[in-house]
Formats: structure tokens, C-alpha cells, sequence
């Protein structure tokens, strides 16, 4: 079995022919060339992130080898960097719809974690003028919020690098979750913000870590029982900031401490759960780091291909649906495996054609399943 056209087929079924043009015609791209499309284009890259490609010349060499309409690297290189990356944007948040099933979610609940946070791509400082970034380098940034539950983004925001994070966090906050944020977004107004609701509106519920030198004005603690080997030292209710730069509202601040012994602060509007409940939030942030690193290890992000806007991001876009269809594909085929495996050690098996008999089995039945509801025009997502 072979992961491209495995994934390929999966892409195909999930986004008709139709769905694409739409997205095409939407951003007014006339795809006028005689051989290489845009379909071409979506192949090339989805292939250069399971294949880990290192360039453009290098996949042009041997896409004919996996089924891939055989072009050249100055063909592939101008489509890449004169079709709109939008396009190539709105198909991953069209999968996301379609395949992150916490997108329905109407109401919050202290389990549904909006977990925000950003990653930086960099590259030599004449690879992208258009994106400068620190000293003798330039890099861009995606900025991810990411659902706990489901193990997928939810939406992403793409940035130059010196872009700073707070903004783009504001932009990707959903008050159908509980949004858990770094320091790099601890500002003060951000805060009241939030908290603001209406009878129209609902407040934002957050749990956002505070920097090391934040005031807390007027602290009140809490009566609250202390849990066996908890790791909680702190629980009050304050003001947050200095006297220039002050929260107007009153919050909750949880200080437990981490494996090494330091001290974290976070400052919270959920109530009415444990001090060590709301601990337990903020830790659940890593999974986006694990997202993060996973990525840029498994999807070949950190090698961008192309030089413009276009090249870039449509390449980072494309590499991000691979990662939700190969999500939605473990979600799907492990509800028929009894000996469960995570998803990481699935997708290292999978790239590397060494499922196990029963993971193989499963693999090709739900193939079958799903060409077969193809077909018989079925609806695929229950």
C-alpha cells in the first residue's frame, strides 16, 4: 500500500472536483495551462510532504515514479508561485469542517479546550524578503488554535515572522471553548476583553499563564480543600497588573508548580472548578507543542520549496491537510482494531508500510467502505 495514493484517494473523496473549482473560481484563478493544474499542484505538494521531498527539482525527478503527471521543475516552480495560496487555505479549513467534529460544538464545557499558541519557519534572510525576521534570518509564522479533543487544528492564521502573537490569538479565540494561551498573550485589556458578555454574547472563558513580574492587586484567597499530592500552592482572586496597567475586573490566579519545581501562574474567569482542575488545563497546552513538533517532523515543513508568498504558504496549507486526513483516516480505521495504538506510532508505521496484519486489515476495509459510499452517493461523515 502506498501512503500517497492511500492519501490521494482519501483527499479525492473527501473534496470533489467540484468543491475545488469552486475555491478556484472564488479567488478569480483562470487555470489555463495545458498540462499542470491546480490538482496537479495539490498532488505535487501532498506528495512532497509524505515523500519528504527537499525541493522542487528533487520531487519533479521522481513524482512520475508514484503516479504523478511527469513536469518539469520550471513548470512546477511557476505554478507554485502564481496560483493564489488562498485557494489552497480555504480547502484545509473546508477539511476542517468537515473532519473536526468539535467545529459543532454550541455550548462550553470545562472538557473543551482551546488550546492557541504559534510556530516560526526560518530560512535565510534573502530566501524571503517579503518576510523579514531576526538578524540573518527570515521566517513567517503560523498561528494554530488546536482542539484537545479531537487531536486537530481548528483553525490557522498565517503571519510574517515579527508578527507578534497576541493579536493573532484574539483572531483565533472561540467562546464555544475554554481558550488556553501562553504568556506571550497575557495582555491586560485582552483580559477584560474577554470577560465581557451581554445577552447577546457570551464571555470568553480562558486560562492564560501570566508573566514572572505581573502584579497582583489585592489578592483574596480562596477556601478550597487541598487535594493529596496536589501541586497547587496558590489560589486568589485580584486585580491584575500594575497601576498604569491594570485589569478593571477581579480574577482567579492558580499557582501550582512543574515537574522541575517552578512556579507557574495562571490567571483564569472559570470558576467553580478545582484550583487543580484549572492546573490541568493549562498543562493540557502541550499537546499543540507535540503538534508542533510533530509536523515539522512527519510533514517536511521546516524545507520550504519556494521562495514567494504563494510557493510558501500554499506548500504549509497543503502539508496541514495531509496532517487532518491522516488524523481523520487513524480516527476512523482505529474503531475497527481492538489493540489500540496512538496516533504517532500509526502514522511512523503507516509512512513506513509496517502496519501490523490487524491494522492492515482494518486499513483496506474502511478503503473499500468508503469508495463504496462514494459510489452509491452515501454521506460519509455521520
Amino acid at each position: 500500500m502506498k501512503q500517497f495514493s492511500t492519501i490521494s484517494k482519501l483527499l479525492s473523496t473527501l473534496i470533489s472536483p467540484e468543491e475545488l473549482m469552486e475555491l478556484v473560481e472564488k479567488h478569480h484563478y483562470e487555470d489555463v495551462a495545458r498540462k499542470f493544474h491546480v490538482k496537479d499542484l495539490l498532488d505535487f505538494f501532498v506528495a512532497a510532504a509524505l515523500e519528504k521531498w527537499a525541493g522542487f527539482r528533487d520531487g519533479t525527478e521522481v513524482m512520475a515514479s508514484i503516479g504523478l503527471s511527469p513536469a518539469n521543475y520550471s513548470t512546477v516552480s511557476k505554478k507554485a508561485a502564481d496560483v493564489p495560496y488562498e485557494i489552497f487555505k480555504d480547502l484545509f479549513h473546508l477539511l476542517i469542517r468537515k473532519c473536526n467534529r468539535a467545529k459543532r460544538r454550541t455550548k462550553v464545557v470545562k472538557q473543551a479546550l482551546l488550546l492557541v499558541d504559534s510556530t516560526t519557519i526560518t530560512v535565510g534572510k534573502n530566501r524571503l524578503p517579503w518576510a523579514p525576521f531576526h538578524g540573518e534570518r527570515s521566517g513567517i509564522k503560523l498561528h494554530v488554535a488546536y482542539t484537545s479533543e479531537t487531536g486537530m487544528p481548528l483553525e490557522v492564521k498565517e503571519t510574517g515572522g515579527l508578527s507578534h502573537d497576541g493579536p493573532a490569538g484574539e483572531c483565533l479565540a472561540n467562546k464555544a471553548f475554554i481558550l488556553v494561551q501562553d504568556r506571550a498573550y497575557g495582555k491586560h485589556d485582552r483580559f477584560d476583553m474577554f470577560n465581557k458578555s451581554n445577552k447577546q454574547k457570551q464571555k470568553q472563558y480562558f486560562v492564560i499563564r501570566l508573566r514572572d513580574n505581573v502584579e497582583l492587586h489585592r489578592p483574596h484567597s480562596l477556601n478550597r480543600m487541598q487535594q493529596p499530592d496536589s501541586n497547587v500552592v496558590g489560589d486568589v482572586t485580584c486585580q491584575v497588573g500594575t497601576k498604569q496597567s491594570r485589569t478593571i475586573d477581579r480574577y482567579r490566579v492558580v499557582t501550582f508548580c512543574d515537574h522541575e519545581g517552578h512556579d507557574i501562574r495562571v490567571v483564569t474567569n472559570v470558576m467553580g472548578v478545582s484550583a487543580e482542575e484549572i492546573a490541568e488545563m493549562y498543562k493540557a497546552r502541550w499537546a499543540i507543542e507535540s503538534f508542533f513538533h510533530w509536523i515539522k517532523g512527519y510533514l517536511n515543513l521546516p524545507i520550504l520549496f519556494g521562495n514567494s508568498k504563494n510557493a510558501v504558504f500554499t506548500q504549509l496549507f497543503i502539508a496541514l491537510s495531509v496532517f487532518v486526513l491522516l488524523k481523520w483516516f487513524f480516527d476512523q480505521v482505529k474503531k475497527a482494531v481492538r489493540k489500540s495504538i496512538s496516533f504517532r506510532s500509526f502514522t511512523r508505521s503507516f509512512l513506513a508500510q509496517t502496519l501490523a496484519v490487524e491494522w492492515l486489515s482494518a486499513v483496506v476495509d474502511f478503503l473499500c467502505r468508503l469508495r463504496e459510499y462514494s459510489e452509491r452517493g452515501l454521506p460519509i461523515f455521520g
